[in-house]
Formats: structure tokens, C-alpha cells, sequence
């Protein structure tokens, strides 16, 4: 039985922002492994945001960002289910952080029923050119146009776009990562993103 130290609950703790007792539990668990503690917490983590993921949240904040030169600025919504956890380190750097990838990548909406059916159909339009100049045949054409345009929201909408920070993770990751660690549900609920000249 390896011997878990104050020191080694410190530092997953430093590393995961989880609490004490989680962490000793999970160092236990993995026998003092520090990179399999880390993965302990995080499904452990993840199995209690699908748990939340029904809780209302009719708390928050509305978070502004203004990028440096003052040419680029967002308004974003995001809820909690307690005035507490709204007002707590974690959850306004997670607001700030939301912000902040929304100024840099311009996402079209939250979810693909937020984007304008126009820039879907536009979409469309170049994508079947495109088959059609490539000399697809007739038949496949719209199954490809179908995943193109899959993959275009994947790009376009927030939930499913790949964290700035962090390119292996979603968005939608990030939001359960925050659940597990602050522990009530969490909502991106709007946004928009102002650009001087657009």
C-alpha cells in the first residue's frame, strides 16, 4: 500500500482544483500514480455533470470582455443554479475564458439550431458545386453535402467547437470539466460578439 502524502494531495489538488478528500481518495485508488489519479477525477467528474445536467440554473452572470484595442468585445450569459457559485473564482474564470474564445474564434451560434438557415443553404449551394465540378456522381452527392455540412457546424456552433486553449477538448467538454469541479450545473446561454466594421 503506497503511502499518500499531504504533499501529493496538494499538488493533484493545485493540478485539478478538486477537494481534499476526493483527492486523497482517488491517489488511493491509483496507488499514488499521479497521471491515473488525474483520470480518476476527471470521469469522476464527468459522471457527476451528467448528474446535474437536468438541475435548473436560473443564477449567473452576464460577463463582458473587451479585447485590447477596444475594436473587439462580447456579452455572454452564463448560468449557474447559486448566487454563491456565480460569484466564485472558478466560475467568472470560466465566463472569462468562454469570452474570450468567442472573440477569437467568431463561433455562428450556440447550437446548429442557432444558426441562420441562410448560411446553412449557402453552405449547401458551394458544397454541391464543388461535387459537381469534382465529377461525383449524382447519387452520393447529397450524403457528402450532408457531412460537409455536419462538419461545418462542428466548426461554426460553440458547443462543438475545440477549446482555444485547448484544441483536444469541445467546448461542451470544458462546460462538464467546470460542473465536476464547481459542482452545480452550468449553462452557456447566449451571446454576442460585437466587431467594429462588421
Amino acid at each position: 500500500m503506497v503511502q499518500i502524502s499531504a504533499a501529493m494531495v496538494k499538488e493533484l489538488r493545485e493540478a485539478t482544483g478538486s477537494g481534499i478528500m476526493d483527492c486523497k481518495k482517488v491517489l488511493g485508488e491509483a496507488e499514488g500514480d499521479m497521471e491515473k489519479a488525474i483520470d480518476l477525477l476527471r470521469t469522476k467528474g464527468l459522471a457527476k455533470a451528467a448528474k446535474r445536467a437536468g438541475r435548473s440554473t436560473s443564477e449567473g452572470v452576464i460577463y463582458s470582455y473587451i479585447h485590447t484595442g477596444a475594436k473587439l468585445g462580447v456579452l455572454l450569459e452564463v448560468n449557474c443554479e447559486s448566487d454563491f457559485v456565480a460569484k466564485t473564482e472558478d466560475f467568472q474564470a470560466f465566463a472569462k475564458n468562454i469570452a474570450m474564445h468567442i472573440a477569437a474564434s467568431n463561433p455562428a451560434g450556440l447550437n446548429p439550431e442557432d444558426v441562420d438557415a441562410a448560411i446553412i443553404e449557402k453552405e449547401r449551394e458551394i458544397y454541391r458545386a464543388q461535387m459537381l465540378e469534382e465529377g461525383k456522381p449524382e447519387n452520393i452527392i447529397d450524403k457528402i453535402v450532408d457531412g460537409k455540412v455536419e462538419k461545418f457546424y462542428k466548426d461554426v456552433c460553440l458547443m462543438s467547437q475545440q477549446y482555444v486553449k485547448d484544441p483536444q477538448k469541445t467546448i461542451t467538454d470544458v462546460v462538464k470539466e467546470t460542473i465536476g469541479k464547481i459542482g452545480e450545473n452550468i449553462q452557456i446561454k447566449r451571446f454576442a460578439r460585437f466587431q467594429i466594421g462588421e
